[in-house]
């Protein structure tokens, strides 16, 4: 099976282009450029080859797309549209839950998570990246959090709102641009 995706008139075909819409996006919040990719990969994903799959024009493997997704560190399934069954939708996702004031929002450096260890830092992780992929956010910098996804991560911990975020300042987590 070829992996050239072209319709007849020449124009990338619609599942491949929702695809690789989905991996340029990703690609761009991890602020990464195609020669990045290509250098952080070992030369496995060529700038080339990786640009062909963002303009839909060739299609990726099942199991090179998974090894592009731990590179990118997010799961597979969002390098996937949303609607699998016609892979006709927009290539987006849009973000889940409401507004918050401003003051109830905590900016967490995702950078220093990655460095922390114990039982406290695992479930803040697995928490935040659960938040991550509902908002299809995967910059994997900072991470702003909304005061009622606070009042969770709080309670999981046995915390106020109040005390949570001073144990994120403790723990050195909080982001301070």
């Amino acid at each position: 099976m070829s992996d050239n995706l072209l319709e007849g008139d020449g124009e990338p075909s619609g599942y491949a282009s929702v695809v690789g819409a989905r991996l340029r996006t990703v690609r761009r919040q991890k602020r990464l450029s195609l020669q990045a990719v290509e250098a952080a990969s070992a030369h496995e994903f060529k700038a080339s080859v990786l640009g062909a799959y963002e303009r839909g024009e060739r299609a990726i493997s099942v199991p090179r797309l998974q090894r592009l997704a731990r590179l990118y560190e997010v799961p597979v399934d969002q390098l996937l549209p949303d609607n699998l069954a016609d892979g006709l939708g927009n290539g987006t996702r849009s973000p889940q839950g409401g507004q918050a004031r401003g003051s109830d929002k905590v900016r967490i450096d995702l950078t220093k998570l990655k460095d922390t260890t114990g039982p406290e830092a695992a479930a803040l992780q697995r928490f935040l990246a659960t938040i991550q992929v509902e908002r299809q956010d995967f910059n994997g910098q900072v991470l702003t959090v909304r005061g009622d996804d606070m009042r969770v991560i709080g309670a999981t911990l046995g915390l106020g709102t109040t005390e949570m975020v001073e144990r994120l300042d403790e723990l050195g987590l909080l982001h301070r641009p």
